[in-house]
């Protein structure tokens, strides 16, 4: 599982980038003429579209095991029905219902950083 975030890519090709241009001795505007940029600016698309969002959602370690039960169902009202039938009316409920927009994220994008201790659990893709 890849655990970088888009800032950290974007972060990384910059410095990539930074020392391209110095090696060749180009500065401002002429950096682009003298190098081939492409094959870097390729890598790093696929790297940023591949990564992670910065601004994940952050939910108790239960809930995301109540997200991880229910992976496969079609839609949000089946993940909240089995999250509803599955755990007892508890704690962890109570928190999906006071949360519900950190929870359907959770759940839309497959990914989010655990409160607790701050570790990412990403949804693996159904085989």
């Amino acid at each position: 599982m890849n655990y970088e975030t888009k800032r950290d890519v974007f972060e990384k090709a910059l410095r990539e980038w930074d020392d391209l241009v110095h090696s060749c001795g180009l500065q401002g505007e002429e950096a682009h003429g003298g190098c081939e940029f492409d094959p870097i600016l390729i890598k790093y698309k696929k790297d940023y579209d591949a990564a992670i969002p910065d601004d994940l959602p952050v939910i108790p370690k239960v809930v995301g095991e109540i997200l991880q039960s229910a992976q496969g169902q079609t839609d949000l009202l089946g993940m909240l029905d089995t999250a509803r039938n599955g755990h007892k009316a508890s704690e962890p409920l109570a928190w999906i219902i006071a949360n519900q927009n950190t929870f359907a994220t959770a759940w839309v994008l497959g990914v989010w950083r655990v409160e607790e201790p701050g570790e990412f659990v990403k949804l693996e893709d159904e085989k």
